[in-house]
């Protein structure tokens, strides 16, 4: 929905009726992911897309009628071969697209679509929540804190509404036999980057060009205040980890890289991060380096279990010389394991 932000903020100040699809489920070779978004106005304009341009025409026939009786339909494409040739969908695939009138229209959900409206303009996480039957729409919004906006919100849902957040995947959840599709509206993710150099420069470019809010953190000030970014991170501290990382959410939305190649700073940031929720961990080094660390980190305490989630040697096996490269090892792998959840 970020990216359709500005056009639903757009159509909701000039009041035009419109209605939103989203898709809730796929099977096969489905073209968009669970969570797709498209925007239907009452003069049949769209933005977003839902299938790439498979099953479109036959969503916003379906929509129309919806936006004048108020009510939300759940659609199924490509139950069977022939019927997916029918709707374009060629592939093969099945999806199905919950279709009703823009919540932000009702007066009785207004808070809920002004509170998740904050949150996409201030990078707050939240999950949307929509009951999947045909009629009135409902809905309620998760905060990552626990806080529900919508009435009556079962405690139940709430819960399953953050393990959704926690999984960081768009799905749907059942609650005393009734659907509901978590629609997870994750903040920007965060890239800390333990140790100031060449590969630094290198990935902030990268991690920046991908959406990521990035973090240099490096107690030497030669480091820190002299080397040249192409690209200024968002924040870069002349500091120890153990002194800045707990100002920051350690969360599944992190993924943490440890550069320095100083043995005190890049223990001193992993005896916090493996006991974190960090999404990622990669550390810089030779398999040689890597036992060597791990010998460090068993002997104060953490256990295999704990140090296997440090991905190391890092990156992607492109056998990468040059900085330039090894950053780009660095950033191909954070993309893969942060896109394991979509």
């Amino acid at each position: 929905m970020k990216d359709l932000l500005k056009k639903i903020q757009e159509w909701k100040s000039i009041n035009k009726n419109f209605a939103i699809a989203t898709v809730t489920k796929t099977w096969g070779s489905s073209p968009r992911p669970i969570g797709s978004l498209m925007i239907i106005s009452e003069d049949m304009e769209m933005a977003g897309s839902v299938s790439g341009g498979c099953v479109e025409g036959a969503v916003v026939k379906s929509a129309l009628p919806l936006l004048k009786n108020g009510e939300g339909q759940q659609l199924s494409f490509g139950v069977t071969d022939g019927e997916a040739w029918e709707v374009g969908l060629s592939c093969g695939g099945k999806i199905e697209v919950y279709v009703e009138p823009f919540l932000g229209a009702d007066e009785n959900e207004k808070l809920i679509w002004e509170t998740l409206e904050d949150c996409l303009e201030n990078n707050q996480g939240c999950v949307l929540i929509t009951r999947l039957e045909n009629g009135k729409g409902q809905h309620a919004l998760i905060l990552p804190d626990g806080k529900m906006v919508g009435e009556n919100v079962d405690t139940l849902l709430g819960k399953e509404g953050l393990r959704a957040f926690q999984e960081r995947k768009n799905q749907i959840v059942e609650v005393e036999e009734v659907k509901y599709f978590a629609q997870v509206f994750p903040r920007k993710s965060q890239m800390l980057i333990i140790g100031a150099a060449h590969i630094t420069v290198d990935l902030v470019e990268l991690a920046k060009m991908y959406d990521f809010q990035t973090i240099v953190i490096d107690p030497r000030g030669i480091f820190t205040n002299k080397t040249q970014f192409s690209i200024q991170p968002d924040f870069i501290f002349e500091k120890y980890p153990s002194e800045i990382l707990y100002q920051f959410k350690l969360d599944p939305y992190t993924y943490a890289i440890v550069l320095s190649h100083d043995p005190k700073i890049d223990d001193n940031a992993l005896e916090i991060l493996l006991r974190s929720e960090v999404g990622y961990i990669g550390a810089l080094g030779s398999r040689k380096t890597h036992a060597k660390r791990v010998s460090r980190l068993l002997e104060k305490g953490f256990s295999e279990e704990e140090i296997k989630k440090i991905h190391s040697p890092i990156g992607i096996g492109i056998n990468a010389k040059t900085p330039k490269e090894i950053a780009m090892s660095i950033m191909g792998e954070v993309i893969q394991v942060k896109n394991n959840f979509l």
